[in-house]
């Protein structure tokens, strides 16, 4: 397995951020967090601004929806033509419905769950998805310390994966460093997102490929 580093432009310098998306060109993916002050107690990006990212990102867009409202506004997000579009479990009412409008715009779909959802409702539902992300921290700053406690629900999709064969990427978000991202990594997820951790210290390229060793060193002892 290649392990996917994603960086979050949460930790990009906001004045300089097309010079900070060129510092993570060797990235898989750009983790784009938008939230709306409602769903989660922070705002960050809109419509406006994610397009804009767009247009300069060397790597395709992650886009990581912490907003209420996802089956009105998700939509748009995959027609300004982001690769993946993630929405919380948690803020729709029909998920199925919304990823298959999301993949039908040609993004791919991804559903997201807070550390206290349970997983298990969605399990049979990992058809409609081409992404999971379990949450390691509670959705809103960045900077948080990652919850070990969130490996269960991690350790049963890559359970369903394997029995299924699907190609569901599993991504975890929050609190990933070199010294946790083993313990996801051994617990199944395969796609990390890491905003400090790669853009602490002048070279974010060397912290992609420390990140990223670490990821598959974990996975091949496991």
């Amino acid at each position: 397995m290649s392990a996917r580093i994603n960086p979050s432009i949460l930790s990009a310098d906001f004045v300089n951020l097309q010079a900070d998306l060129e510092r993570i060109a060797s990235a898989d993916l750009v983790h784009v967090d938008v939230m709306d002050n409602h769903f989660v107690p922070n705002l960050t990006f809109g419509p406006q601004m994610v397009g804009r990212i767009q247009d300069v990102s060397p790597v395709p867009l992650d886009v990581h929806l912490m907003i209420s409202d996802v089956d009105r506004w998700a939509p748009g997000y995959a027609e300004l033509g982001a690769y993946s579009v993630t929405f919380h479990a948690e803020a729709t009412g029909d998920p199925v419905a919304l990823a298959r409008r999301l993949r039908s715009i040609g993004a791919r779909a991804g559903i997201a769950v807070k550390p206290g959802t349970p997983i298990e409702p969605y399990l049979e539902l990992l058809p409609e998805f081409d992404q999971v992300l379990v949450m390691t921290v509670e959705p809103g700053f960045g900077g948080q310390s990652f919850m070990p406690e969130t490996m269960p629900k991690l350790q049963a999709l890559s359970a369903e994966v394997a029995r299924t064969g699907l190609d569901v990427w599993l991504q975890v978000d929050g609190g990933i460093s070199a010294d946790t991202i083993g313990i996801a990594a051994a617990a199944g997820a395969d796609t990390f997102v890491a905003g400090s951790a790669v853009y602490s210290g002048s070279d974010p390229a060397s912290n992609i490929a420390l990140l990223r060793a670490a990821a598959e060193a974990s996975t091949h002892t496991h």
